[in-house]
């Protein structure tokens, strides 16, 4: 496990900064990838949104004041880039985000890099049927098991809101499922 507080004061020191962001990209890639890979659902997208979250991190780590753990000021970046990447990605494409994400799931099934069985494919397409907020605490609890606390920290809503959103999410998901 990563000391936080060492690796954030190496990260503010321009003497350790740049080997200390090497061993933050090594610590948190991965589950970053796979988190914002929920959200935009194509390999190619989530490696790009990855590095416009890395960049972000490294051109404002001074402005992290530590009120809150590193990873979740990170993990909020790259929900935020996801957000504003599928938002901008609608607008170039002159759709609705509904339709957008339908579009997306259908996509899945011609993406050589998901490697999801028949029902994964179903559960992505009934995830996509869902309000985008609903989508993300759906995602961080059931796939990033994360706690409602720490998601409460990252996406300022109340634990109560994330427990009703998640609920209303799991509901909406089976009544997909059981009819497609």
């Amino acid at each position: 496990m990563i000391d936080e507080k060492v690796l954030v004061s190496q990260l503010k020191n321009s003497r350790t900064q740049e080997t200390a962001f090497r061993s933050l990209m090594t610590a948190y890639k991965e589950r970053l990838y796979w988190h914002i890979r929920k959200m935009v659902l194509n390999h190619e997208d989530a490696d790009d949104v990855l590095q416009n979250t890395f960049i972000k991190v490294f051109k404002n780590i001074h402005k992290f004041n530590e009120d809150s753990k590193l990873f979740t000021w990170i993990y909020r970046i790259a929900t935020n880039e996801a957000i504003t990447f599928i938002n901008k990605k609608a607008k170039v494409k002159n759709v609705e985000l509904s339709e957008l994400q339908s579009e997306m799931a259908s996509n899945l099934e011609s993406d050589n890099h998901f490697n999801g069985d028949q029902i994964q494919l179903i559960l992505q397409k009934a995830i996509v049927t869902l309000p985008h907020k609903q989508q993300l605490v759906f995602n961080m609890k059931y796939f990033d098991e994360m706690k409602y606390d720490e998601m409460s920290e990252i996406l300022d809503t109340s634990v109560g809101a994330l427990k009703a959103s998640y609920f209303h999410a799991v509901k909406k998901i089976e009544k997909y499922i059981k009819t497609h």
